[in-house]
């Protein structure tokens, strides 16, 4: 379900659009319906407490992507890399330090580069990661009706991903039967 955003500024001045899922295969569905649309050199960064379906939000991306090979969290590894349409470059910076740690992965090399980069934690990177990506903020709990709705606010910051962002709600809109776009 489509919501229109809060009101209030969004949370980096970009363009905002909120949705509810319904449990994890509502988010995997989201997620690939956002992966068939994202370009070589898009960053996708998910932010949300532990267990707000961060790994599973990259799951669905992965399946947009065409990503056959199953996605696990590369808590251990931090990076895994898959093969799809383009290669998904997937990020975990839970373990990290902070950003000089990032910094010692090569992170830079995965991001605007040949694949999509799908960061969970992008807070422990903060200044090596670019200015133009989508931010997936998950939370749970989105509608009161249990433990497996979550609240997806999608900020998007720099034109190409405003635009991505508008797509994304067009292409929700049809299975919501709600109209409500991108707040900017």
């Amino acid at each position: 379900m489509i919501e229109q955003p809060d009101e209030g500024a969004p949370l980096d001045g970009g363009a905002t659009l909120d949705v509810v899922s319904e449990g994890p295969e509502d988010t995997r569905r989201i997620a690939a319906v956002l992966g068939a649309r994202l370009q070589a050199g898009d960053v996708v960064l998910l932010e949300g407490p532990l267990g707000a379906g961060k790994t599973v939000f990259a799951q669905g991306l992965a399946s947009g992507l065409g990503v056959v090979e199953p996605v696990t969290s590369p808590t251990f590894t931090l990076i895994h890399e898959h093969t799809g349409r383009l290669p998904l470059y997937h990020v975990d910076l839970y373990r990290l330090g902070g950003v000089a740690e990032a910094g010692d992965l090569g992170l830079e090399e995965y991001l605007g580069g040949d694949g999509v980069a799908v960061v969970e934690w992008p807070g422990r990177a903060a200044g090596l990661l670019p200015g133009e990506h989508l931010t997936v903020v998950l939370s749970g709990g989105a509608d009161g009706s249990g433990a497996e709705s979550r609240r997806l606010r999608f900020v998007a910051a720099g034109q190409r991903h405003r635009r991505l962002l508008a797509a994304l709600a067009g292409d929700l809109r049809p299975a919501t039967g709600q109209a409500a776009g991108p707040d900017g």
